[in-house]
């Protein structure tokens, strides 16, 4: 799952950057409320997380004008102003939920949970299958054969990569850049650990493996059919 923070207080930016890093999302952010206009028009998120006072343009003009484009990205407001008129303000500028600081990262993100349940369930594209390999990216779990896997966040993000890419060889770099979010170090064996691990999870007692490594060019997730 993609989530956009549009913050511009770097030490609170980072710390939900990292905390949602490590629950197994992947985070784009950026500080500056005219940028955000641009990447909300230009990319599909999520779900998006927004500070209400931001540098050029504020949060609330942000959600009003995604709601006027049509677009119905679940978002949270972020301030520090909580008396019920700005919270009201903030609803009724388009947003689906309204998080008042300072606040505690488990709300945060059972609030973001709940914004993705609400928002997607009956969307399209929630639910992943490659062979008898099922995801559910709304409830978070994973099943093969019917059988439930238990992987870590970072596992359940790169798996969730490589079943939105089934069927195609992805690099080490791709992973990398797109999971790990940081350039490709090609001493680096981050990628080669979890691959081992996560095939291990998904493949092991099973008569056809799903997940294979390309020699000198990557990974790929198909069915062996």
């Amino acid at each position: 799952m993609r989530v956009f923070i549009v913050e511009d207080d770097q030490e609170a930016a980072a710390y939900m950057v990292k905390g949602l890093k490590e629950s197994g999302y992947v985070v784009e952010h950026v500080a500056d409320g005219r940028e955000a206009l641009y990447r909300v028009a230009a990319e599909a998120y999520d779900v998006v997380v927004v500070d209400r006072m931001l540098p050029s343009v504020d949060g609330l003009t942000i959600v009003k004008t995604m709601r006027s484009a049509g677009n119905q990205t679940p978002v949270l407001i972020l301030s520090a102003l909580g008396d019920v008129d700005d919270r009201v303000k903030g609803l009724k500028a388009g947003g689906d939920d309204y998080l008042v600081k300072p606040y505690a990262f488990a709300e945060l993100l059972a609030r973001l949970e709940a914004l993705l349940r609400r928002g997607r369930s009956d969307a399209p594209g929630t639910l992943l299958k490659v062979a008898d390999l099922e995801m559910d990216l709304v409830g978070r779990t994973v099943r093969r054969a019917g059988q439930t896997i238990e992987l870590k966040p970072k596992e359940f993000a790169l798996l969730e990569y490589l079943m939105r890419h089934a069927g195609h060889v992805v690099t080490r770099t791709m992973l990398l850049e797109n999971v790990w979010d940081y350039s490709f170090d090609p001493q680096t064996n981050v990628i080669d650990v979890h691959v081992s691990r996560l095939r291990h999870k998904i493949d092991k007692g099973h008569d056809k493996p799903l997940l294979s490594t390309i020699r000198g060019a990557g990974y790929s997730l198909r069915d062996s059919n």
